[in-house]
């Protein structure tokens, strides 16, 4: 055992001068800087050298060497465990749900209340590799999970728990789990799941650090193990009003009676989630059960979720990403939910990819990590027999997500069956539910390769060139339906495509706040936008993740983002990858930041030569990266960097420990560097500022001109008698506004000669796409537009003038009216410009067209002329009034062939018109 640990250790310190002595009584983790990346080697190796399979345990449990080696002799003798086959227990092929049943539940109680009358024999979940179910594996039906719900809340009224208390969940996977939560749910009250310890010995200081969360929470019972709960149990000091700690079986145990269900209102949370209970203030997400089914719908209509889909998991259920996409989707659809516990994944990540082989899994995610770990850790010997070809959508979130990491993936599972297609980068937060925005369905990954510069100094997203440094950033997908993102400065002001900035969403399932927090609650809200605490950009609708923006360091002009520092760092030689922190610390002498690394290392205290090569060789690797020297590097043992429990690292708390001193010893640069480095600092302070004072300038002249230009032509419109002076009218204002606002208006093409009769037809991003129209069609036309526009009193009279058509889309019968109108308009021999969108909308990509002026077209034998307009959305976003300089294209195509009259010949024409618009304007088509 010591030779095996001496080897491993002896290569994790290869590039070093110096390697911990290996004894048995030697700490893992502290004293020989074996990680838990490391762990998954050292025990592929003790496993080869001695014949035997170790327990997943043997990672939570073994501390030592020593542990290691009692535990090899344990395994001595004793047959594998056996893995689950696939050709045991398989459930029945699956039966089509009643979608339009289950789209009027209200609550997960009535779906699972459903499910129960209709099907309750149905299998619902299997768990994999649960230590105390026979042969690793546990099957449970609807019927069953819904009896032993009832139990759970029967033990929790038992309990005095009332509907709207909180309840806390510290329970690892399994039954137990699933039937907590929803007993929970089933009295009334809130679950607010919480990760449970995850080694033995740490258990009374996990529990400390919970203490924040269940006070947060007004947490009145803690359900837990019977692990846990002996301990739990002494929290009752700290928590007071904390009644009890339970584990399942003795909840079960007070069950007796008639269940008597409360009432439990739509809008009643279902569930609160807090990100970590190590934070210095929790805060917990609040979702209701209708946000939850929202956004549980929406990823379900966005990738097609079915019956028949299969999903596999080993991710935590205490975490929304295994919680909601995993479990609560598979609850709420019906496919079949196979499980593993984290542990059995991270102690053998085959058994992942063999679960999705074995069980046909069509489904799973896993944040980058988890993608990362299997590429690098799964032996050849383990991927034989390994079929991925039934596993169609892989989602990749959680975290940012690494072009490289999935370029790895698929090349070493491509040969197994994995599509390319398949792999999903996509990006969600609790505030949200869990998801946000995922990418097209058999789309590959979507990487763009930009200048780093160019982002780093002015926020742009410039795609690079042949030469220069470059970041390749992953595209997570446009937003789910019903959903809408946005890119904001730090005045709140929309961003056009390419400019990095604060991502803000709105949606069916954005949270109503943080529980019992109204000053954090006020701070997540800007006028009906949720701020999602990430930066990124914009590109054709779909959102490019660049960081934090609480952990963005702006030093010497340059956004710098802490985990591409972090990254380099980690693969210097003596450096322990994984466990790098950078972050900016306020100095008050000077009103700046000062950037700081925290870089954790096994290099003993007394080999300075060892760690003056180190701090050289990281202080050059932050100068090369971010083109600015640090402020202060750290080299510190392990355990310094905190984490959260997924792994995440916890920059501002490991900033909090820098500030009072008690990661190592900060030195003290020279003033004048120290000057330096603080006037350098201000400079983006300042560059941002006068951004944002030109910006807001510029919207208020923008303002100016449309006024000063804008009163006259309205007032000459009302009195020239002639439709062509008033059509020449509002064009030279046009081209006038254009002009002096700095919109620059290129036009590719050219409309037909004089007296030509046609049916323009474009897509709408903006209001003032009607005026682009103007300006690039020399002859009148009659617009058509929506009804609600002809009841302004502003827009109204002047749009009368100028011969609008209106039609109100909402009454059958009057837009039957308004289309034999436009008959009538063609046939008088004018021409019709429309937008066959309808209302105009923020979203990118274009939506479905509406048939009145192809039916015209048809009807009267007039060729279409499509149009695409691109730009017109920087310049004025629907829903904004904060104009932005920008420049704007118009595309006119070649007139369509006449179509005959008749329904399918009308709906041939929109679909190809919608088509030809699609292509010459850049917009997808969506809905």
């Amino acid at each position: 055992m010591l030779g095996i640990t001496k080897g491993l250790v002896a290569e994790l310190h290869e590039s070093s001068k110096w390697a911990p002595p290996v004894r048995l009584t030697s700490r893992l983790a502290a004293d020989l800087g074996i990680d838990s990346l490391a762990l998954v080697e050292l025990r592929a190796r003790v496993e080869a050298a001695f014949g035997v399979q170790l327990p997943d345990e043997v990672f939570t449990t073994a501390e030592t060497p020593e542990d290691w080696l009692r535990a090899t002799r344990a395994a001595r003798g004793r047959s594998p465990g056996r893995e689950w086959s696939g050709e045991r227990a398989k459930a029945a092929e699956p039966a089509e749900l009643d979608a339009e049943a289950l789209s009027r539940a209200e609550t997960l109680i009535d779906v699972l209340a459903w499910h129960e009358d209709h099907h309750g024999d149905r299998l619902h979940a299997r768990l994999l590799h649960v230590s105390d179910a026979p042969a690793g594996l546990c099957e449970l039906t609807y019927g069953e999970l819904t009896r032993g719900a009832r139990e759970v809340a029967k033990g929790l009224r038992r309990e005095s728990i009332s509907p709207g208390s909180t309840v806390a969940l510290m329970l690892p996977t399994g039954v137990d789990y699933f039937e907590a939560f929803l007993g929970i749910a089933l009295c009334g009250a809130i679950p607010v799941p919480l990760y449970p310890p995850s080694r033995p010995l740490l258990l009374e200081d996990h529990l400390r650090r919970q203490a924040r969360i269940l006070k947060d929470a007004s947490i009145s019972l803690l359900v837990s193990d019977e692990t846990v709960a002996p301990v739990a149990r002494l929290l009752k000091a700290d928590v007071p009003q904390l009644r009890a700690c339970m584990t399942v079986a003795e909840l079960r145990a007070e069950a007796s009676g008639h269940l008597g269900l409360p009432a439990v209102a739509a809008s009643s949370p279902a569930f609160i989630q807090y990100s970590s209970g190590s934070t210095g203030s929790p805060k917990g997400v609040v979702l209701s059960h209708d946000q939850l089914l929202a956004n549980i719908r929406a990823m379900g209509s966005a990738v097609g979720l079915g019956s028949a889909d299969v999903f596999v998991s080993w991710l935590p259920l205490y975490h929304d990403m295994g919680l909601i996409g995993g479990w609560l989707s598979s609850l709420y659809f019906g496919y079949l939910f196979a499980i593993m516990p984290t542990l059995a994944f991270l102690a053998r990540p085959s058994r992942w990819l063999r679960a999705i082989s074995e069980s046909g899994g069509t489904l799973s995610a896993s944040p980058n990590f988890g993608y990362e770990f299997v590429t690098r850790h799964v032996t050849e010997e383990e991927l034989a027999g390994i079929d991925l070809s039934s596993w169609r959508l892989a989602c990749n979130g959680a975290e940012p997500v690494s072009a490289d990491t999935i370029d790895r993936f698929l090349e070493r599972f491509g040969p197994y069956g994995f599509r390319r297609e398949a792999m999903a980068p996509v990006y969600g937060l609790a505030e949200a539910g869990v998801g946000l925005t995922f990418p097209p369905l058999g789309r590959p990954p979507l990487v763009d390769v930009v200048e780093r510069e160019e982002l780093a100094r002015l926020g742009r997203a410039v795609p690079a060139g042949r030469a220069g440094v470059t970041r390749a950033v992953v595209s997570c997908g446009a937003p789910l339906p019903g959903y809408a993102i946005r890119v904001v400065d730090t005045l709140g002001h929309e961003l056009p495509e390419r400019r990095e900035g604060r991502i803000q969403f709105t949606g069916p399932s954005a949270t109503s706040g943080y529980f019992g927090d109204a000053a954090a609650t006020d701070a997540l809200f800007h006028g009906g936008w949720l701020d999602t605490g990430d930066i990124g950009y914009l590109v054709s609708g779909e959102i490019y993740l660049t960081g934090r923006a609480k952990d963005l360091v702006i030093r010497a002009g340059r956004n710098l983002h802490p985990e591409d520092l972090e990254e380099a760092i980690g693969h210097l030689a003596g450096a322990r990858r994984g466990c790098v922190a950078v972050f900016a610390v306020p100095d008050p002498r000077q009103a700046t930041e000062r950037l700081v690394a925290v870089v954790e290392t096994n290099l003993d205290g007394r080999d300075e030569a060892a760690r003056s090569e180190l701090l050289a060789r990281v202080r050059a690797t932050i100068a090369e990266v971010a083109g600015t020297p640090p402020d202060d590097v750290v080299l510190a043992p392990p355990g310094s960097v905190l984490k959260t429990p997924s792994g995440k690292i916890r920059r501002s708390a490991t900033r909090d420990r820098y500030e009072r001193h008690e990661i190592g010893r900060r030195p003290l640069g020279p003033r004048l560097q120290a000057l330096r480095f603080g006037l350098s600092a201000s400079r983006p302070r300042l560059r941002r500022l006068a951004e944002a004072a030109g910006s807001l300038a510029f919207a208020a002249y923008a303002w100016a001109v449309v006024l000063v230009v804008g009163i006259p032509v309205w007032i000459g419109v009302r009195l020239l008698p002639s439709p062509q002076l008033r059509w020449s009218l509002v064009r030279a204002a046009g081209r006038g506004l254009c002009t002096m606002v700095g919109v620059r208006l290129t036009v590719h093409g050219k409309a037909p000669e004089r007296a030509r009769r046609y049916v323009a037809v474009g897509n709408h991003m903006s209001f003032i796409d009607g005026l682009i129209l103007i300006e690039c069609l020399p002859e009148p036309v009659t617009f058509v537009a929506g009804d609600v526009l002809e009841r302004q009193w502003i827009a109204g009279p002047f749009l009368r003038r100028l011969g609008c058509q209106f039609v109100a889309r909402e009454a059958v019968s009057e837009e039957l009216g308004a289309a034999e109108r436009l008959v009538d308009v063609l046939r008088s021999g004018h021409r019709l410009a429309a937008f066959p969108e309808g209302s105009v909308d923020r979203a990118v990509g274009l939506r479905p067209f509406h048939l009145g002026a192809f039916a015209a077209a048809t009807e009267t034998s007039t060729p279409v002329l499509p149009i695409g307009i691109r730009g017109t959305r920087d310049v004025v976003r629907p829903g904004e009034k904060f104009p932005r300089r920008a420049g704007i294209e118009v595309a006119i195509g070649d007139l369509m062939p006449i179509a005959p009259p008749g329904w399918e010949s009308t709906l041939r024409l929109a679909h190809e018109a919608r088509r030809i618009v699609s292509e010459l304007s850049g917009e997808p088509l969506v809905g």
